[in-house]
């Protein structure tokens, strides 16, 4: 037979764990308070998975880094630094590329799976993953295209990780409604 003092220990469990939460303001967009407050950041190159590069992407597995780079240093949304130890945040940038089904047959529902970049935000003191954007690389067939599609969606993880550090009940992600027109259900 259960004792009064296990089922009491039981019942606090829930509001022990609910406590230890996070905080969700009216103001907040849902991000944790260390991205939208962070006053700097490191890019860190996570690389990219073979395979991708010189075909279907032109240049090298860094061009991601080097672009994303470029285009946070641009928005001057926050500072780039230069040493890990003088950020805030730890910007890992990752190419992504996904074994998935080649067969014409998608009897289970299954799709191709498509390129991606993967933006994981790390706190600097802490080490703790706070954030982890994605964004797949649309399908091509030619090498020009292929390029604009990479461009294109590491724009959108540089416009996604602005929303995502601004205060604000705004949308986290400005871009995937404005693709769906292009889906077929």
């Amino acid at each position: 037979m259960l004792t009064r003092s296990f089922w009491s220990a039981f019942l606090a469990m829930p509001l022990t764990v609910a406590a230890g939460a996070q905080a969700v303001t009216a103001d907040s967009n849902g991000a944790p308070p260390a991205v939208v407050n962070a006053k700097s950041a490191f890019v860190a190159n996570g690389g990219a998975d073979g395979g991708l590069f010189p075909e279907p992407f032109s240049g090298d597995p860094n061009r991601g880094y080097f672009a994303s780079l470029k285009a946070l240093r641009a928005t001057r949304t926050l500072e780039v630094a230069d040493d890990p130890g003088q950020a805030d945040l730890i910007l890992e940038i990752h190419l992504a590329a996904p074994m998935g089904p080649t067969h014409a047959s998608k009897e289970l529902g299954s799709a191709d799976a498509l390129p991606f970049f993967k933006l994981t935000i790390y706190d600097r003191r802490t080490h703790f993953l706070l954030w982890t954007i994605t964004e797949p690389i649309e399908i091509a067939h030619l090498q020009k295209t292929h390029d604009k599609n990479f461009d294109e969606a590491l724009a959108h993880v540089v416009d996604d990780f602005q929303a995502l550090s601004k205060p604000g009940a705004g949308s986290l992600y400005p871009h995937p409604p404005a693709r769906q027109s292009n889906w077929k259900f």
